[in-house]
């Protein structure tokens, strides 16, 4: 993809989930481009999406990425209920406002949705799907790690500095930040202090551990027959060789892309060719 395209600003999209919760999206590209719906890991926000969105925008896509309920700008849940069948549904019913069929990319636990939701009677409304670092048998030590920096600093941050830091300790593969502004839009700032731009209730039901839905997560995987691609960070210790072999051998159809130099958080850490690998395959899937 030529990086010469121009960037295209994001436009601002209100959607309705489960339960009537709001969520918020960002949008790029023309309206009657192929739809791509993403969606984000724990712990994150739309914005992560904000460089492949803008330029798979400029190539004529319509992309959409969204905020699952209780991150970023989308509602938080009253009741706390961030369990899987209910990301679900939320999933389900904005790809219905939005009318199109749609290709999903969802990162770890956006993935998880995006593949749970294609065993669904609305399912259909998914024309392929894009798995971004996430298997139906992850390494367990692997989610440990994710799942415990989720769960630090639930007393948030005293200064950005702080959270450059952890977030430095969290992805050691990665150049500490010398900017720490880019941090601004995973944050909240409350009483003077920096907290993440998620409820930390969601990990009151475990929901980020998918090594407790082995089950579930291969029935749906066994039933698909949309293309798929699995993109796999060679630095990863969440996604294994074997782990991306025994996902093929569910889904025999499946690609596998894997990007050198990448870990878990395989978009942020080559973006270039993360987006060229999910533009080829939209295409593709779009033909």
């Amino acid at each position: 993809m030529s990086k010469a395209n121009k960037l295209l600003e994001p436009a601002p999209l209100r959607l309705r989930g489960s339960g009537g919760i709001e969520l918020v999206a960002d949008q790029f590209g023309p309206a009657d481009g192929p739809l791509v719906v993403f969606l984000h890991g724990g712990g994150q926000t739309r914005h992560s999406w904000k460089q492949t969105g803008a330029k798979l925008g400029a190539a004529g896509m319509r992309v959409v990425t969204l905020d699952a309920r209780g991150h970023g700008d989308s509602a938080w849940s009253d009741a706390a209920d961030y369990r899987r069948d209910t990301m679900v549904a939320d999933l389900l019913l904005v790809l219905e406002q939005l009318g199109a069929p749609a290709v999903v990319v969802g990162a770890s636990m956006g993935g998880i949705t995006g593949l749970l939701a294609t065993a669904e009677p609305a399912g259909t409304a998914i024309s392929a799907l894009v798995l971004v670092d996430i298997v139906t048998r992850p390494e367990q030590a692997g989610v440990a790690r994710v799942i415990d920096f989720l769960g630090k600093h639930r007393n948030g941050f005293d200064s950005l500095e702080q959270v450059a830091d952890a977030v430095a300790e969290y992805l050691p593969h990665r150049p500490r930040p010398k900017n720490t502004d880019g941090l601004l839009r995973n944050l909240r700032q409350r009483d003077g202090r920096w907290y993440w731009h998620w409820d930390p209730d969601m990990l009151s039901q475990r929901v980020e551990d998918p090594s407790e839905m082995t089950h579930q997560l291969e029935a749906a995987a066994r039933k698909l027959t949309i293309p798929v691609l699995l993109v796999r960070g060679m630095q990863s210790d969440v996604v294994s060789p074997e782990g991306a072999a025994a996902f093929q051998e569910l889904v025999p159809h499946a690609q596998l892309v894997e990007i050198g130099g990448a870990a878990h958080t395989a978009a942020g850490d080559d973006n270039d060719s993360f987006t060229d690998a999910v533009a080829e395959f939209v295409l593709q899937a779009s033909e």
